[in-house]
């Protein structure tokens, strides 16, 4: 991810590749760091389908935690 300060505005949403062609449902609008928060309290089936968008990128929740 090339944005990488925790007060940089990020987008997290849930992807359910269940069913033809998905669907994307936003969880939070706001900072970095409160994202990482939101996305750490979900449950394992959920972060195994969150992505964050920034700006200038899209990176899946689970490879940040790695």
């Amino acid at each position: 991810m090339r944005t990488t300060y925790l007060d940089a505005g990020v987008r997290v949403y849930h992807l359910d590749e269940a069913g033809e062609g998905g669907a994307a449902t936003t969880l939070f609008y706001g900072s970095l760091s409160e994202a990482l928060m939101i996305a750490a309290q979900q449950d394992e089936a959920t972060q195994a389908g969150l992505w964050i968008a920034t700006d200038n990128d899209v990176v899946a929740y689970l490879d940040l935690e790695e």
